[in-house]
């Protein structure tokens, strides 16, 4: 089985977790195991680390990882981090937007694949 990194814009109060389980469901579906802050590490806001931790951490996920997919459809400066690092890294990058949604001229840049849906339980990744 495949591990990724899986990134998606945080949310304090976890109003996407919805999205996270859906994309999660998805990857496992195809042998992906994934990672992800919120779930994984933070256990929904059970945990609190602080912001140097929180990256420390982050990196060493993506170390571990095969690949990273980030969900891109809401902006934020840690996904481009996230995105960046696995670049650097040498780790393949996909990244998940939902149809409709303008990605970054930039981000699009780096990726090695883009995917777009609407359904988040129809995403399919080929590795």
């Amino acid at each position: 089985m495949k591990k990724a990194y899986f990134g998606i814009k945080f949310y304090p109060d976890n109003q996407n977790r919805p999205l996270i389980d859906a994309i999660s469901a998805a990857l496992e579906a195809q042998k992906i195991e994934t990672f992800c802050v919120a779930r994984d590490l933070e256990k929904w806001g059970e945990i609190q680390f602080t912001n140097q931790n929180m990256m420390q951490l982050t990196f060493a996920e993506i170390d571990q990882s095969d690949l990273v997919v980030i969900e891109m459809s809401e902006k934020g400066v840690g996904l481009g981090i996230e995105a960046g690092y696995a670049v650097a890294k040498g780790k393949q990058l996909i990244l998940l937007i939902q149809q409709g949604i303008e990605l970054s001229a930039t981000m699009d840049g780096i990726a090695d694949r883009v995917l777009y849906y609407s359904d988040p339980s129809q995403i399919v990744i080929n590795i």
